[in-house]
């Protein structure tokens, strides 16, 4: 639970120059990996997100209107006294604005960026260093979270936000993806996928471990091998409708893998290297045909 400190018996506050002060956050396309990670009936739930160079920003103009969070989305707000609240700091009369390139509720870790995007912001607003251990404590009372919050990969509990371990920032690929239809509500269909893990609990095991060697040896081509076990195991709890087609046509496209955003709508392709205007005419005309626009994206690090 999120621990409120004081500075002594009064709120301490710091009047920074009169400039924006800006915080920016990537989002995701889904997950590499999603999985059990321990033995026992109630394994835990881990996550190896798939960064993508799409963003979050949260802007503060001091002086110019009052010291409140309006402008700033509900779960930003709490975010925002979480931490006014730990560090014993009143926030100055000022004006917030947001801006996102990251679709909502489809799973591109939007509402976490958002907070996110908001405490660097703060930090930044009062001179203060990045703190990973503050920005989890924030998060761990607001919601489930991905691991935006690092920029780099890394296996993370999201139900405990806890990193497990982090995977560097070696690997990167180009993508290729769409959008499907529908909401996925992630704490609904925890228990069908807490069921699937127990009866997959082997598969799973070893999934992770070729992801992890991927990793370590910097490895894309095994680390995209290894995500399209985890989207095909997840395939069997939460179907992509497209999946099937996907799977057939990887080899005609080139693609070195498949990525889905395993409790959401996001499916497409991973390339190690990538794809000329040509192979993209292909991809945009073959999505097409399945009813979807087809997006371009990088994502990873390297």
């Amino acid at each position: 639970m999120f621990v409120t400190t004081l500075a002594g018996d009064a709120r301490e506050t710091r009047h920074p120059p009169v400039r924006t002060v800006s915080g920016v956050c990537h989002g995701t396309l889904g997950e590499l990996f999603q999985g059990p990670v321990g033995a026992g009936p109630d394994p835990d739930i881990a996550l190896v997100s798939f960064p993508v160079d799409r963003h979050s920003w949260v802007h503060f103009i001091p002086g110019t209107g009052p010291a409140n969070t309006y402008g700033l989305g509900e779960k930003s707000a709490t975010a925002a006294r979480l931490f006014l609240d730990h560090y014993g700091l009143t926030l100055p009369p000022g004006r917030w604005s947001t801006h996102s390139d990251l679709r909502v509720g489809v799973g591109m870790a939007s509402s976490t960026a958002d907070i996110v995007a908001t405490l660097r912001c703060l930090f930044r607003l009062f001179a203060l260093p990045y703190d990973t251990d503050v920005v989890l404590g924030v998060l761990a009372t607001i919601e489930r979270a991905d691991s935006v919050f690092l920029d780099e990969f890394a296996l993370h509990l999201s139900n405990r936000h806890r990193v497990v371990r982090r995977l560097g920032t070696d690997i990167a690929f180009h993508t290729a993806f769409v959008t499907e239809p529908g909401t996925v509500d992630t704490a609904a269909v925890t228990p069908l996928l807490l069921e699937h893990y127990r009866r997959r609990g082997e598969e799973y095991a070893r999934c992770l471990s070729d992801l992890l060697k991927g990793f370590a040896s910097g490895d894309p081509a095994a680390v995209a091998r290894a995500a399209t076990t985890s989207a095909t195991l997840s395939q069997e709890v939460l179907p992509k409708e497209t999946f099937d087609d996907l799977l057939d046509h990887r080899e005609r496209f080139g693609a070195d893998g498949i990525f889905v955003a395993h409790t959401g709508c996001l499916i497409g392709y991973l390339f190690c290297r990538r794809p000329g205007p040509d192979v993209k005419s292909d991809l945009s005309a073959f999505f097409h045909s399945l009813g979807h626009q087809c997006s371009f994206a990088q994502g990873g690090y390297g």
